[in-house]
């Protein structure tokens, strides 16, 4: 039974992360860090950007977490730091791969999901936006606006 405490623990620090990559996103990379952001909003054809740097600042937490939690016999650590690993790579596929296309992995798809966050990601990066600081989940206007699609 134990193991279903560590799924919870998984699935927590997962949805926790979205809320700090909104958080970071809105008010560090969008802040006093914009120096680190700035190029990602400039299209360029550069495979590194200096905003990879806030992956690195990240992953850090998630090692830490990773390493102490196995060192002590797999506990709780160990499954926070798997569920902050969970959410990079996700952030990955999604941000990189899918919305800006960084990885060449993936095509279009017809998902209403994430057709609705990838155009709030990309408004996102209309010039002087100030919304849409989210990551994996959209304002709730962008889901509703793909679903009516499909009675028109």
């Amino acid at each position: 039974m134990i193991w279903i405490l560590y799924i919870i623990i998984v699935l927590a620090a997962f949805f926790f992360m979205e809320f700090m990559a909104w958080f970071t996103h809105k008010y560090v990379m969008h802040g006093f860090l914009w120096v680190l952001h700035k190029d990602h909003h400039i299209p360029h054809d550069k495979p590194m950007e200096k905003n990879d740097w806030f992956a690195v600042m990240f992953a850090i937490p998630s090692i830490i977490l990773l390493y102490l939690g196995s060192m002590a016999g797999f506990d709780y650590r160990f499954y926070i730091g798997l569920g902050i690993l969970l959410y990079g790579l996700a952030y990955f596929l999604f941000h990189d791969a899918y919305v800006h296309k960084r990885v060449k992995v993936f095509g279009d798809f017809s998902n209403r999901y994430l057709r609705a966050t990838h155009k709030a990601h990309l408004d996102h990066h209309k010039p002087h936006s100030k919304s849409n600081f989210g990551f994996l989940i959209a304002p709730m206007h962008y889901y509703k606006e793909e679903l009516s699609k499909k009675d028109q």
